[in-house]
């Protein structure tokens, strides 16, 4: 391995950085590479969870107005700690539903296909989500426009530019592509959306939590994101959006009782009467035993500082990033997709990837794999130390010099 990978791993490892101590790491050792699929509990979000949990104890249907947390006010509550994770006002965010709901609720309120500008402009191999919603809100199907990678397998921004026309209703993208990790130049696909005369909202997925976004200031329509990935908020933590406050008058298309005006909500008037901001675009009761660990786990992100969690991020991938093309000399069919700009994991190819995965994770390293060939790294910036990369890349040296890999089948579990 290089020597100057365990330079980089001691000095970044000398740094102080508390955060690592407050998560539950693997027992025994295990290099945990996984954050961008799932991330680890925090001591924070437990205690979260804890004190909602006894908050409905002690107060059962009172904890909605009682106690220090109330569920009544808990979306708004978490949409101060997110809105500056992605450069939003609080009044832009809300903490609710999940990517899919959350971009129905979308996509039914922004796609307004009118005479002759119809088309969805979006990137071809989207994350599956992405395409089914779209699907469900296109009268035709040859109004999605699909906009595919390269050679090189990355998505370029001129060729999104290019199929953008006064056809184009709306774009969808994601700020960060989930295979391969690369970053889109958001302000300048956004600008180019308004420039067609479209609206553009982006998926967020891949880079809430781990890197910072400026929706309010370059003038994002609206955005969705996850928060059980680098935000550590837990399996199925609730989502978020973000809708730009001039599009605050916006009737949203799918009403619900937590999308009203809360002074008026429990006057049970039948007439929907939408709050003056994003709120407006929640749907059912908050799901609150799914919220509770934001509390902690957000309030943590907001502490260490996203410029700085993004910094480390950096630093960690370019650790891999080094790795890599040094492992490259050991097999040369081993390829780093990401390109520089990236976001908080890093993607390989490889035609055994599967199996390299499954070996692996035999040695106690945990990444995960995406079909057909992707071995994708994350580094947790919060929780990932650089002796855990180091450690990451020995243990994939080993494996491809010993092509220990082989007594493994080349297909993916049930998840991959």
């Amino acid at each position: 391995m290089l020597e100057s990978l365990y330079t980089t791993a001691k000095r970044l490892d000398a740094q102080h950085w508390p955060f690592q101590e407050e998560f539950y790491l693997p027992e025994h050792g295990q290099v945990y590479l996984d954050g961008n699929s799932l991330g680890l509990l925090s001591k924070r979000a437990e205690e979260a969870v804890y004190h909602v949990m006894n908050n409905w104890k002690t107060y059962a249907i009172d904890g909605w107005t009682e106690g220090s947390e109330p569920w009544f006010y808990l979306a708004s509550r978490l949409a101060g700690h997110a809105a500056p994770l992605i450069g939003a006002q609080q009044k832009e965010t809300v903490i609710t539903g999940s990517i899919t709901a959350n971009l129905h609720q979308l996509l039914a309120t922004f796609y307004q296909p009118e005479g002759k500008r119809k088309k969805i402009v979006m990137e071809a191999g989207a994350f599956p989500t992405d395409s089914y919603v779209t699907d469900s809100w296109l009268k035709s199907a040859a109004d999605k426009v699909e906009v595919a990678p390269r050679e090189d397998r990355l998505l370029h921004e001129e060729d999104i530019e290019a199929r953008l026309s006064d056809q184009t209703a709306l774009v969808l993208l994601p700020s960060v592509l989930y295979r391969t990790g690369q970053r889109l130049d958001m302000k300048r696909l956004t600008e180019a959306a308004h420039a067609a005369g479209a609206v553009i909202g982006w998926d967020l997925a891949h880079s809430f939590g781990v890197m910072p976004h400026d929706l309010h200031d370059e003038g994002a329509d609206f955005a969705v994101w996850c928060t059980y990935k680098y935000a550590n908020g837990g399996p199925g933590a609730t989502g978020g959006l973000f809708v730009h406050e001039r599009h605050h008058q916006r009737h949203p298309a799918l009403a619900g009782w937590f999308g009203s005006e809360q002074t008026k909500q429990f006057d049970m008037n039948t007439s929907f009467e939408p709050a003056a901001d994003a709120s407006a675009f929640q749907m059912g009761t908050p799901n609150i035993l799914s919220m509770a660990p934001l509390l902690g786990s957000l309030q943590m992100l907001e502490e260490a500082g996203i410029d700085v969690i993004r910094s480390r991020s950096l630093e960690l991938t370019a650790m891999l990033r080094e790795g890599i093309s040094f492992l490259q000399e050991t097999d040369r069919r081993l390829q780093l997709l990401t390109p520089a700009a990236c976001g908080g994991h890093l993607a390989c190819s490889h035609p055994d990837a599967a199996r390299i995965v499954k070996a692996l994770k035999a040695e106690g390293v945990v990444p995960d794999f995406r079909a057909p060939d992707i071995i994708r790294l994350a580094p947790s910036p919060l929780y990932t130390r650089a002796a855990d990369v180091t450690k990451a890349l020995e243990t994939l040296e080993r494996i491809l010099t010993h092509r220990t890999y082989e007594q493994y089948e080349n297909n993916r579990g049930v998840i991959a």
